[in-house]
């Protein structure tokens, strides 16, 4: 046994042994109402019977609540002040793509009917895509306020009861139902929801198709921001022949810099420099937009006849087809809107997209596509020919600044994810920072911004600037919104109850429209489609090797449980000191096996020992007042408590100081069995407080595991441990009370 300090400045214990230490605050094991069906707490004990149990389910079930009533958590003015910070954050890339739109459609010859149909396509697909899909239909699928893909699947674990050997593996009790951010659970299930409880399979199909979405997400933030850089500093070469495209490439690096380097002073400060140059953004291409269609081309609005679609693949046929990969580009950042809805609210969002954003956009390409009319040949610099000339210095300024704007609403969405990941086990422990003190979803997070800075310079320089850029970025964003539109539909049978042929009506549309512009980009796999698949890949890698890690942790922490007679043997032989002692572990029911090795080679326990387990629930928050399940462990002397301290994936879970130790004694007074007892508690605390916590080597061996388990655990996973934040690092723990136990899993 040796002690030594660590990186962290914590005190490790290093105990050479193949027992069980707890570096993981997520629960692992099922509770026993799960066995039995038992999902309501019926047959729960009286609310003042004094709950001591090994098993520790039935302790969950007596602290049931009443549900609260929603409450409205931002005034009118809030609103409006979000709404106008959302145009620099959420709008960004949506509000620039008339820079690459059209200047991304190679069509040789192309005449009225052509561009009036490019231009129909266009309109149709931001209103069925962007304001009927994402605005009416996709922003209600929120989780009390936050969006994105985790908070579909946080929805469905709410509703579903999900078994088996999941990737993410989340807790169930019945006390859930009764905390104020979970979702009503309806009586009677519907037959989708039935499905799903009795597969797996689909289980783990919803599962790993929220994983994809996420990481492909993640490749839509590191795309965004070349390409909407790079095309609007792209703009300066038509007015110097000198200005060759590798200096417009190392511009480009240098802004690109700028811009990740400007992450961390957090999303308040960035929205409230950039919303004004948004602003002036959309101001200005609406009415360049509105002064080309009256110069060039007024009747240019008849285009919102679909007929002129028709007319389009009629005339261009396969050569059409293949420029809806650029044509796709006209919503790029539309899931934005969704994955960004925890740094503002869904009413500031509509109300920005519907009032500003929408029509903007409209008068934007119905602007270019009337100049295209009568100027052809200007197809592959639309946007900047058809600028008036003395306009033109004072557009290119403001076109690059909103593009630098651009690029921030999937980088601060980025942030967003991750922080979900980290909080529902399935990524490593990096850094999260909280950047305002008002707005709890607003995050920066440099590791990720950082790898995301390496990425988009990468891809800038690699591909110099080309169409492939435009090709992967496309990809990405159809990718994103198949997957989004697959999970919709699975909300709205579970959840909503919609008439499963309203559910199947909106499942087919969007997946043909979908399909087709998918079929088209699929075309363009070896001319940088393949970019956002190497990306997703990178990040699926971190991802799986994470979970697959605290999986077999959790199972082996399982196999290895203290029971209740060797507990009592321990806590009987072991001399008790003053003081509490703070055990942290996993294990939702049982003892952890870290107990049996602090106490053989320290030979002494505290006489206050509360196991405490940090669990994250698959819901946003959860409430000061509901945090802390307590109850006294039974059959053994007293003084050995439970504690489950509970958070929601959006909490902050700050520990420092001495206030989330002292609300775990004052809980535990509640189910104290007397004066005595409480007395016992406050003399404890009063005598020294400590805190232990395992760090944990995982090692496989043996021909049980083939070769490719035994790299990932023994190099991915101890990989990802090694150079992520440690447990102690992330609860935030006072170090000068912290004890880290070091032992090695053995997992033959």
């Amino acid at each position: 046994m040796e002690r030594r300090p660590d990186e962290n400045r914590d005190v490790v214990l290093e105990i050479n042994s193949s027992g069980a230490g707890e570096d993981h605050q997520q629960g692992g094991l099922t509770g026993d109402h799960e066995k039995n069906g038992d999902t309501n707490g019926a047959g729960a004990a009286p609310a003042a019977a004094r709950p001591r149990s090994m098993s520790f389910s039935q302790a969950y079930k007596m602290r049931h609540r009443t549900p609260q009533a929603r409450l409205s958590v931002f005034t009118a003015w809030q609103t409006a002040v979000l709404s106008f910070q959302s145009l620099g954050i959420v709008y960004g890339d949506l509000g620039t793509s008339p820079l690459y739109v059209f200047p991304s459609v190679v069509l040789p010859g192309a005449d009225e009917r052509d561009f009036l149909g490019i231009l129909s396509i266009i309109l149709w697909t931001l209103t069925l895509m962007s304001l009927v899909k994402y605005v009416l239909v996709v922003l209600r699928a929120d989780d009390h306020g936050e969006g994105g893909t985790f908070a579909i699947y946080s929805l469905l674990r709410q509703h579903v009861n999900f078994k088996g050997s999941m990737p993410v593996q989340l807790t169930r009790l019945a006390s859930d139902l009764h905390l104020r951010f979970h979702s009503n659970k309806k009586r009677e299930p519907s037959w989708m929801q039935r499905l799903l409880e009795s597969s797996t399979t689909l289980q783990s199909c919803i599962t790993y198709t929220v994983l994809l979405g996420t990481c492909m997400l993640m490749g839509d933030g590191a795309l965004t921001p070349a390409i909407s850089v790079l095309s609007a500093v792209q703009g300066i070469q038509s007015r110097s022949p000198k200005i060759e495209q590798k200096h417009v490439v190392m511009l480009t690096v240098v802004i690109l810099l700028l811009l990740f380097l400007f992450q961390q002073l957090g999303t308040s400060r960035v929205s409230f420099s950039f919303s004004p140059i948004m602003l002036v953004w959309f101001g200005s291409i609406s009415m360049i937009g509105l002064y080309n269609i009256i110069k060039y081309y007024p009747p240019v609005l008849k285009a919102a006849s679909p007929h002129y679609i028709y007319y389009y693949f009629a005339r261009n046929g396969a050569a059409g087809w293949e420029q809806l990969g650029a044509i796709i580009l006209c919503i790029t950042g539309a899931e934005a809107m969704f994955a960004d809805l925890g740094h503002f609210n869904k009413t500031s969002i509509q109300a920005a997209f519907s009032t500003v954003v929408y029509p903007s956009l409209i008068l934007a390409y119905s602007g270019q596509a009337a100049y295209l009319i009568k100027n052809p040949v200007n197809l592959s610099t639309a946007f900047y020919s058809s600028i008036p000339g003395p306009l033109f210095w004072p557009m290119f300024v403001v076109s690059t600044l909103a593009a630098i704007v651009a690029s921030q609403s999937l980088i601060s969405a980025s942030f967003s994810i991750i922080r979900q990941s980290i909080n529902l086990g399935c990524f490593p422990r990096a850094t999260v920072r909280h950047t305002s003190d008002k707005y709890e979803g607003q995050v920066y997070c440099p590791e990720v911004n950082y790898l995301l800075m390496v990425l988009c310079i990468l891809i800038t320089v690699g591909f110099q600037g080309g169409p492939e850029i435009g090709h992967a970025f496309g990809v990405a964003v159809i990718w994103v919104m198949l997957i989004t539109t697959a999970l919709m539909t699975v909300v709205m049978v579970v959840i909503w109850e919609v008439r499963a042929g309203y559910a199947v009506a909106f499942f087919a549309v969007y997946l043909a429209i979908e399909g087709v512009y998918m079929s088209s980009l699929m075309n363009k796999m070896a001319q940088g489609g393949w970019v956002p698949f190497g990306i997703t890949a990178f990040f699926l890698v971190i991802t799986l090797s994470w979970t697959y890690g605290r999986k077999k942790k959790s199972e082996y922490e399982a196999g290895h449980m203290i029971t209740t007679d060797e507990l009592a043997g321990i806590v009987a032989r072991s001399a008790r000191v003053p003081g509490v002692c703070f055990f942290f572990t996993d294990l939702m029911n049982g003892v952890p096996p870290i107990v049996r090795h602090y106490a053989e080679h320290t030979g002494s326990l505290r006489e206050l020992l509360v196991f405490v387990t940090v669990r994250t629930l698959p819901v946003t928050s959860v409430l000061p007042e509901e945090r802390f399940l307590v109850a006294a462990v039974d059959e053994v002397p007293a003084g050995v408590y439970r504690c489950v301290a509970q958070y929601g994936y959006m909490d902050k879970q700050d520990m420092e100081g001495d206030e989330f130790l002292e609300s775990i004694v004052a809980a535990l007074k509640d189910v104290a069995g007397g004066a005595d007892e409480a007395a016992m508690m406050d003399r404890a605390c009063r005598n020294g407080v400590s805190v232990v916590i395992g760090r944990t080597i995982l090692t496989a061996s043996g021909r049980k595991h083939g070769w490719f388990k035994r790299f990932v655990i023994n190099h991915m996973y101890r990989f990802l441990q090694k150079n992520f934040n440690s447990g102690v690092a992330t609860l935030k723990m006072d170090y000068n009370k912290t004890l880290q136990v070091g032992n090695r899993y053995n997992i033959e």
